[in-house]
């Protein structure tokens, strides 16, 4: 028996767990809560992707309407034979299939297959586990559109009926859904449920809703719940709710739910969960920012002095009861950096809470999940990394912030490379001026493997409009760095913002083309402009030009429809951009003319054919900053004292030879410069004392005044090129 149930309706990802539910058992375990946390997409999934399921739906099939769904059904015993062992080998079990899938004739192919990449070009002679993960991934996609086609239209491998979710001013569609018939999914989401419900026997169910994919199959759950356990309570919280359900209205969400909280979940759940356990009269008990139905009205409570948790109080995310061997890694594309997010399992921690920046005007920054900043200290940062690599025996980790601070992922760094942790960690960034080439080297060496940031519209005047706080010149130095570094960039691209002209889009391409030929960008996607509720764009829409389309909300209320005064269609754009980006994240087709990626008639771009490489040499000269720090990333050289002489004078040189882990480099000083800098390397590591560049300075000029000479001079370039960084 347990406290709370908290559950992740499907589906969200197949390689790892959303990290909702952990984060609040984390919380509950601090204040002797119990709780059970399932993910009820994996638990799906696997039913049906196995060869119970299958042999269920090829049994229940009477149309294939399509050539390609009367292959499939044709090939019906070659994927029952395989499907186990490939779901195993997705999830790291059966390494040793790989050789079998890449070999060929082992798994059937239907469509996906027939925009195969060039497996040779993706994936070389030897990346035979990767390869395999690619052609298991179209097995299953094939699989996937044939039971969307033949089975459950709403399906899909990151979302369930999402349509039904997605900006419904009105519940009648979703409710009007929800009283038919259970669909083939819902029924094997549903029983699994029932079993786990009774297994666990919890006094309040939790629902974590974070995205519309989700929404649907929360609500299904939630009325099979309702008829099965009457007296149980039920409550939904998450992302979704936090931007959509804000203006909520309809009595009738309350036949499928007691409770939906908004914004961070922990001190409302904690309240519902003593109202319930307490059962004090609903209008003399304490809520926060909680709906609820009270004389048959849907009421907004908020009536607790109590403030919200500091994120140093709400404890570390815990991954029990989670399926953590069970998660399917999958690689869609060939491309490295766009596989994080589906292949591999990562931890999932924040750096800081909301965004430190906060003024991006397509994005929702007057929600409280943005808008209130609130940073964690480096060290317990750390600490949770630690127990999550005991709790879970992973070691990547995704840092899942809007945009993490420059300043806090330094110091982040500084203290894994100093538990001497071995971890590779990935996270959200802007791409700002602070990450300098040297900073970059630092976050590599603590295990930094990629960074994702919004280049956003490649325009200078629109980046302005949208006061992101960069220029294209900048976040093309910024990922310049990054990539030198050998950490992979990805980046968000936008088009349609609000009066954004025909001719500005395609030079967004023509900068998006550059930036992947020169190699400084790896991956990237296009989105079109999204117009929110809680956006200044959405709040003063006619500073923007653009016509809201709104509707009467009693239901969800997020994405706005709208009409941008320039009355251009930018919908006609998306394929041409997507299929563009597609070559370029694949390293072709870069001499196309831009034309040739559209079947309408588009103007010339106007940018310059080297301005992203310009930009690239444009790079300012700072001098250095007396209170930089210096840090000295390597280990000690080995020393050779020689003797030179000339015209019969005699001195000792000192030859240092400098080994990195894929080179090794030598340098010549003097023996007093020589001796200098070993005692200064060893006080400029990393957990010993901190020194600025004054203080190192001053310490040089306590021997010799000509301190600029030496520091800017050939062999301390050198120094500083394996390992030497200023921050």
């Amino acid at each position: 028996m347990k406290d709370i149930l908290i559950i992740t309706p499907p589906f969200t990802q197949l390689n790892t767990p959303y990290p909702a539910s952990a984060y609040i058992k984390g919380f509950l375990n601090t204040k002797n809560i119990s709780a059970f946390q399932m993910d009820l997409g994996i638990e799906v999934i696997l039913e049906v992707f196995s060869k119970k399921g299958l042999t269920q739906i090829f049994s229940s099939i009477t149309h294939h309407p399509s050539p390609n769904n009367q292959r499939i059904y044709s090939l019906k015993d070659d994927y029952i034979k395989t499907i186990d062992s490939v779901i195993a080998f997705l999830q790291g079990k059966n390494p040793s299939l790989a050789r079998q899938i890449c070999a060929g004739n082992f798994l059937p192919e239907a469509a996906r297959f027939d925009q195969l990449d060039d497996m040779e070009f993706a994936f070389g002679s030897m990346g035979i586990q990767d390869k395999a993960k690619h052609f298991a991934t179209l097995y299953l996609e094939d699989l996937s559109d044939f039971i969307v086609a033949c089975v459950d239209e709403n399906f899909g491998f990151s979302r369930y009926a999402e349509r039904l979710g997605r900006s419904a001013n009105s519940f009648d569609e979703l409710y009007a859904h929800l009283l038919e018939e259970p669909t083939y999914i819902d029924t094997i989401a549903l029983k699994i449920l029932n079993k786990r419900i009774a297994e666990v026997a919890p006094k309040l169910i939790c629902f974590s809703v974070p995205f519309p994919g989700n929404l649907y199959s929360a609500f299904r759950c939630a009325r099979a719940i309702k008829a099965n356990f009457p007296d149980l309570k039920i409550a939904m919280g998450g992302g979704f709710p936090n931007t959509e359900l804000r203006d909520l209205k309809d009595v009738r969400v309350f036949e499928f739910f007691d409770f939906i909280t908004l914004d961070d979940g922990e001190l409302p759940l904690e309240l519902l969960y003593d109202f319930i356990e307490h059962s004090p009269i609903i209008s003399d008990a304490q809520f926060k920012r909680t709906f609820l139905l009270e004389n048959n009205e849907v009421v907004y409570k908020n009536n607790t002095l109590r403030a919200d948790y500091k994120q140093s109080e709400v404890g570390t995310p815990d991954y029990s009861d989670l399926w953590l061997d069970q998660y399917i890694s999958v690689i869609e594309m060939a491309n490295p950096m766009h596989s994080l997010w589906s292949d591999g399992r990562w931890n999932k921690l924040t750096m800081a809470h909301g965004c430190y920046w906060g003024k991006c005007t397509f994005c929702d920054i007057s929600l409280d999940y943005i808008k209130l900043y609130e940073p964690i200290a480096a060290a317990l940062i750390v600490d949770r990394m630690e127990t999550l690599i005991e709790q879970t025996g992973e070691n990547g980790f995704h840092f899942v912030d809007e945009a993490a601070p420059p300043a806090l992922m330094r110091e982040v760094a500084l203290e894994i490379i100093k538990r001497k942790l071995v971890v590779s960690w990935w996270t959200n960034i802007r791409f700002e001026k602070s990450f300098t080439s040297d900073l970059c080297l630092l976050l590599k060496e603590s295990g930094c493997i990629a960074v994702s940031g919004g280049l956003e519209v490649a325009s200078d005047r629109l980046l302005a409009l949208i006061k992101k706080g960069v220029t294209v010149e900048q976040v093309a130095q910024v990922t310049r760095n990054f990539t030198a570094s050998g950490i992979m960039v990805h980046a968000y691209l936008m088009y349609g913002y609000p009066t954004q002209t025909v001719q500005e889009t395609v030079d967004s391409l023509e900068m998006v083309r550059q930036l992947f030929e020169l190699g400084v960008l790896q991956s990237g996607f296009w989105h079109q402009f999204a117009m929110t509720a809680h956006s200044p764009v959405g709040m003063f829409p006619e500073e923007f030009g653009v016509i809201p389309l709104q509707n009467q909300v009693t239901f969800a209320n997020n994405d706005i429809n709208f009409k941008d005064k320039t009355g251009i269609n930018h919908d006609k754009f998306s394929f041409g951009l997507k299929k563009s980006l597609f070559n370029y994240m694949h390293g072709i087709c870069f001499d196309y003319e831009l034309q040739e990626w559209f079947d309408f008639t588009i103007p010339r771009t106007k940018i310059p054919k080297d301005y992203i490489y310009n930009c690239l040499q444009n790079e300012q000269s700072f001098t250095t900053k007396p209170n930089a720090r210096i840090l000295w990333l390597g280990g000690l050289p080995q020393v050779e004292i020689s003797t030179k002489s000339k015209k019969g004078n005699q001195w000792k040189m000192m030859k240092l030879t400098f080994h990195k882990k894929t080179q090794s480099i030598d340098i010549t000083l003097s023996e007093r410069e020589g001796t200098w800098l070993l005692s200064v390397l060893e006080r400029l590591t990393i957990g010993n004392e901190k020194w600025s560049f004054s203080d190192v300075k001053a310490n040089f000029e306590k021997q010799d005044e000509n301190f600029e000479l030496f520091w800017y001079s050939k062999p301390m370039q050198m120094v500083k090129n394996v390992g030497l960084i200023t921050l």
